[in-house]
Parts: structure tokens; C-alpha cells; sequence
């Protein structure tokens, strides 16, 4: 028997055989048993595709339609995701030297705390996904967690404000640096931690759904449509580097010229003004209808599926693959899916017996649709779980660049940049690139892939990923003839003291081409995962990419425990390859080491994106 056919009933009507040698076989996805006695998966009714709705969930009517959407409403929710990143990266890259130089905590452990929110931050994403595709749709969800979000940024600027939060900072940088400062009270410390991981839940609620609620604005029945898409996710991560590079210039002057406060302050009311404005723009914005609790629907398929684990495909009892007719969905706010071959034995949660009868509950018999949402949700995994190792070199550009910079000449004719601003060349060169991609990307790609937008969603991922073995290679080299420089002019304990005649625009190279490798995957993955995602489960899709971020930065932190136990051996007077003292560290092994993983990583990601098949919608006649 063919591995994606059964028997059809339909023969056995017609007086042909049914005997599996003779009876004619058919595709599964071209059998369905259709019924209007169909019941919701969660008790509610049906919808029709993804019907564009208002903020009280009534479907809009044409006029609506021409004064909702588009470009205008998605600026007003591009300002929300800036100020969203302005807040990430200002706390990314200070808040590692306000736990140092304030609250008198290890450079290490100030790493480490720091990474560990972010990773929170990111991971806890799937959760905003989830209540905006189930319940509260994606305005809502916004609009709860980036109130939450200020909460937490307000603060974080009391305790960089307050006297009574911080420990006695009368202390020179000598003491500092070696760390015989008065510590942080353990209360201080934990009320620091509590409004930290505040904010990072409030970013929970937002990462996942600004994408998807932008993209929600454009009509897909527009014939240019795919433009419009391929054009948003490009100037929305536009706005993200633009809030990036606000946060490695202009908060780092603010820090510098008037304090921790006012640096934190400033990104409070950064976020406070976007606030404003996406409550200002309400009135344009188009919704989708929250689809009812996706993991209900996971768990129905599962026990529907194992339910008849035992059932065969060709079976004579079988009636059919279970579908509604027409163009109706069971899942709210959900338009139907195709049936797919992949994973196979779902598909028994749809197979449709005579003993089943006239009205099964869901949790014995799902529609095709519903199965195959379980599907790409498994599918789609491997993609996005590629990138982890694109996070993960991003997150040790960010810390350990930095001490880099410490010991180079950052000075740029007359002017030096402060070392804290040095991740500022990566959001640049994004800018540049996304500024160019369609003046000079796309058409020369056009005519190698033929493709209308110069390459597919994953050919683009792909290209990031292999750019960043690029750049984490050029990373281990100019290490190496970093740290070999030092130690033969004399530099080696002096980790501290910049090396005039080394410049540090040499870590402008691997900067680049990180920030280049970053648009062209993290950029082709958001619009990959929001076109292949189901309706009903865009937001918890585009979730998946700020999962696999935050993967990446927990990673790095194990990373680093692992090569600093692996490698450091106190009673052989052997450091670590992370030594605070760089110049007698091994950086440049690390970097190897990201180099061999990046490779073995893209290997894997070639594997998955050459099975992958794009999913295609369902085109049903009623």
C-alpha cells in the first residue's frame, strides 16, 4: 500500500472491488467526508478564513476596510517595537556595567545575570504568543504587556536613581576593579532582579505579536500583497536597529554625561511615548479573532490520534478524512489547510469511522485542518531552532567584543568612541544593508534564483547563517593577532590599557558582517515563520524566533561555565579561556570553537530546509 493512500469507500459504492489489489487507490488529502453537523474544536462556531475584524471582533465592512490597515497603520505600531528594542539593547549593554560598577557584583556573574534576562526575555515570548492567538488577539496582548513593560523600566530608573537601592558607592575604580567594594544588600539585589525580570515579561507579550499585528494590517486579497509583506518585514526590522542604534549612542551619552538615572529615564520615557502613539493609532488597526487555546487543540489531535493508533487507513470501516465544507473553518479566525503527507499517523486523529457517530466529541475526531496545524508547528521547529547558534554568537559579540575594544585604540581621527558604543557598527551596518536591499540585493539575485524578491525565506536564512561563519572565523583570526600583539609589545597584564597603535575598527570587520548575516536571517525568518504559520497561531509562530534568540543567550552562558571549568586549572596556574584578563585568556579558541559549531549548525539547517515544503493554502469552492 502506497504511503499516503487508502481504500476509498467511494469504490465500494460504485460496485468496484475492494479487495486491496484491485480496489483504485486515493490520495488522502482528496478524500474528505464533509458534514455541517461539525461542532467547533472548542465548543465555537465556524469562520470563514481570516476575516479582518474591529476592536469589538465584528467583521469589517468594506468602507472599514479602506480606512483601516495598510502602511499608515503599521508606522504607528513600528514606533512600539523601536522603543520595545531601545529598551532591550540599553539594558544589554549598561546594565552588565551598572551590576559591576554600582551594585559591585562580578564581571562575571553581571554577564551572566544579564544574559540569563535577556534569554527570559525572549523565551517567555511563547507565552505572549499564546494568550494573543488564544484569547486576548494580539492589540490586547500588546497593550497589557508594554504597560507592564514601562512598570518595569520605571523601576530599574528608581533603583539607578535612589541612594537607598544601591550599595555605599563611595569607593574608587581601583577598589572597584578589584572588587573590594561594599557588595549590594541581598534585598537590593533581589528588588534589581524583580524589576528585571518584570520588564522582561512585559517584552514577552510584545516581541511576538508587533510583527504579526503589523503584518495583519495588509489585505491578502491584494494582488500585491507579497510585496507589501516582503517590504513591512524589511522596515520593521529597520525600526529595530534604529532603536538599537539609539541605545548604543545615545543612552550610552546619556549614561555618560548624566548618570545611570538618566540613561535608564530616557528609555522609560521612550517607551512611554510609543506607548502613546499605538493607543493613538487604534482606530486604523485591523484584527484577526483570537482562535481558542492552541495547546487544547495539540492535545486533542494527540489523544484523537493515539485513540486510533491501532486503526488501519485500510480499513473498511472508514468513511473519510473529517473536514467541514465549504470554506468554514472549526478554528476561529483560521482559514482551512491543505492535508499533507507528513507525519502520517496525526492523520488518524482525522480518520473518520462508523463507530465515531453522527456527533464526536473533538477529542475523539479532528478536522484536517486542525491536524494539520499540529503539523506545522512540528514542521516549522527545525528552522527557527537553526538560528540558535546565530544568537548565540550575536550574545558573545556583545560581551566579549567589548573587552576587545578595552585594550584597542578606539579613537576615530579626533574623536573616541567610548567602548560602549562600539555594538553600534553592527545596528549601522544593518541600517545600510536594509536601506540598499532593494536597490542592489534583489535585482542582482533576480537574475541567478529567478526569484521575484531575489530569494526565498529560507535561501535567506541561509545566507545569514553562512555570512556569520564569516564572521565569527574573522573573529578567531584578528583574536589571535590581537592577543599575539599584546603579549610582544608588552601588554599582557596590562588588559586594562589601550594598545595605541592597534585600532579597534579592526572589529568593525566581523561587526559587519554579523549585522549583514542578522538581516538577511533573522529578516527571513520572521516572514517565513508568519506566511507558514496558520492563521490562528501567527503570533506563537513569530514567537518561535524570539524563542530560539533566547535559546542562544542561555546557551552562551553554558558555553562559557563549560569552557571555564574545562579549561581553568588553578593549582597548574592554568586560566580560562574566558579570563578577565583577556591577553592571557584564549578568546580566539572560543571563537574556533563557535566556528566548528556554526558549521556543523548550517549543515543541519541545509538538511531541514531542502525537506521543508512550503505549505500552500486551501482553495475550497463552496
Amino acid at each position: 500500500m502506497g504511503s499516503a493512500e487508502i481504500r476509498s469507500p467511494v469504490n465500494q459504492v460504485l460496485g468496484t472491488s475492494s479487495t486491496p489489489n484491485m480496489a483504485k487507490r486515493k490520495k488522502l488529502e482528496s478524500y474528505f467526508m464533509e458534514s455541517d453537523d461539525r461542532r467547533g474544536a472548542l465548543g465555537g462556531g465556524y469562520t470563514v478564513g481570516s476575516t479582518p475584524v474591529n476592536i469589538h471582533r465584528k467583521p469589517l465592512s468594506e468602507a472599514d476596510l479602506s480606512r483601516t490597515g495598510g502602511w499608515v497603520a503599521a508606522f504607528f505600531i513600528f514606533g512600539n517595537e523601536m522603543a520595545e528594542r531601545m529598551a532591550y539593547f540599553g539594558l544589554s549593554v549598561n546594565m552588565v556595567a551598572f551590576m559591576f560598577y554600582v551594585m559591585h557584583r562580578p564581571f562575571s556573574s553581571s554577564a551572566n545575570a544579564v544574559n540569563n534576562f535577556l534569554g527570559i526575555s525572549q523565551v517567555s515570548s511563547v507565552l505572549g504568543g499564546f494568550l494573543a492567538d488564544a484569547y486576548l488577539g494580539r492589540y490586547w496582548t500588546i497593550a497589557i504587556f508594554t504597560t507592564i513593560y514601562l512598570m518595569g523600566l520605571t523601576g530599574i530608573t528608581l533603583c539607578a536613581t535612589m541612594k537607598s537601592f544601591v550599595p555605599n558607592q563611595d569607593c574608587d575604580q581601583i577598589a572597584v576593579l578589584l572588587g573590594t567594594c561594599e557588595p549590594a544588600k541581598p534585598w537590593q539585589m533581589l528588588y534589581l532582579n524583580t524589576i528585571l525580570y518584570i520588564t522582561g515579561f512585559g517584552a514577552a507579550g510584545i516581541r511576538p505579536c508587533v510583527s504579526s499585528f503589523g503584518a495583519d494590517q495588509f489585505d491578502e486579497r491584494s494582488p500585491d500583497y507579497k510585496a507589501h509583506l516582503d517590504k513591512f518585514f524589511n522596515v520593521f526590522y529597520l525600526s529595530v536597529t534604529v532603536g538599537a542604534i539609539i541605545a548604543f549612542t545615545a543612552v550610552v551619552y546619556i549614561q555618560m554625561q548624566h548618570g545611570w538615572g538618566s540613561a535608564f529615564g530616557s528609555i522609560a520615557l521612550g517607551m512611554g511615548l510609543s506607548n502613546a502613539l499605538f493607543f493613538i493609532g487604534t482606530s486604523t488597526y485591523r484584527h484577526r479573532l483570537p482562535g481558542g487555546s492552541p495547546l487544547t487543540r495539540v492535545a486533542q489531535v494527540v489523544v484523537a490520534a493515539f485513540r486510533k493508533r491501532n486503526a488501519s487507513f485500510s480499513n473498511s470501516e472508514i468513511i473519510g478524512l473529517y473536514e467541514l465544507p465549504g470554506k468554514k473553518s472549526a478554528i476561529k479566525g483560521s482559514a482551512k489547510i491543505a492535508h499533507s503527507d507528513d507525519f502520517r499517523c496525526l492523520d488518524k486523529a482525522a480518520l473518520k469511522l462508523a463507530e465515531d457517530g453522527p456527533d464526536p466529541s473533538p477529542w475523539r475526531l479532528c478536522t484536517v485542518t486542525q491536524v494539520e496545524e499540529v503539523k506545522i508547528l512540528i514542521k516549522l521547529l527545525p528552522i527557527p531552532a537553526s538560528t540558535i547558534m546565530l544568537s548565540l554568537i550575536l550574545t558573545e559579540f556583545l560581551t566579549l567584543s567589548v573587552q576587545q575594544a578595552y585594550t584597542l585604540n578606539t579613537h576615530l581621527g579626533r574623536l573616541k568612541v567610548p567602548v560602549t558604543c562600539m555594538p553600534v557598527f553592527p545596528a549601522l551596518s544593518i541600517f545600510l544593508v536594509l536601506s540598499l536591499y532593494y536597490y542592489i540585493f534583489v535585482p542582482i539575485s533576480r537574475r541567478i534564483t529567478g526569484h521575484p524578491h531575489g530569494a526565498s525565506q529560507l535561501q535567506r536564512v541561509g545566507i545569514g547563517m553562512g555570512i556569520s561563519i564569516l564572521s565569527v572565523a574573522w573573529a578567531g583570526i584578528f583574536e589571535r593577532f590581537r592577543r599575539n600583539y599584546a603579549i610582544s609589545h608588552g601588554y599582557q597584564f596590562s588588559f586594562l590599557t589601550p594598545m595605541p597603535d592597534l585600532s579597534a575598527y579592526w572589529l568593525l570587520i566581523q561587526y559587519c558582517l554579523i549585522g549583514i548575516a542578522e538581516v538577511f536571517s533573522i529578516v527571513g525568518l520572521l516572514e517565513f515563520l508568519y506566511e507558514e504559520a496558520p492563521d490562528a497561531i501567527r503570533s506563537i509562530g513569530s514567537a518561535y524566533a524570539a524563542v530560539a534568540g533566547g535559546l542562544g543567550c542561555f546557551a552562551a552562558t553554558i558555553l562559557n561555565n563549560i569552557v571555564n571549568s574545562a579549561t581553568e586549572d588553578k593549582e597548574r596556574g592554568r586560566v580560562s579561556w574566558l579570563s578577565q584578563n583577556i591577553n592571557s585568556g584564549r578568546f580566539d579558541y572560543l571563537y574556533w570553537v563557535l566556528t566548528g559549531l556554526s558549521i556543523i549548525n548550517f549543515c543541519g539547517f541545509l538538511y531541514a530546509a531542502r525537506r521543508y515544503k512550503y505549505r500552500s493554502a486551501l482553495q475550497v469552492e463552496r
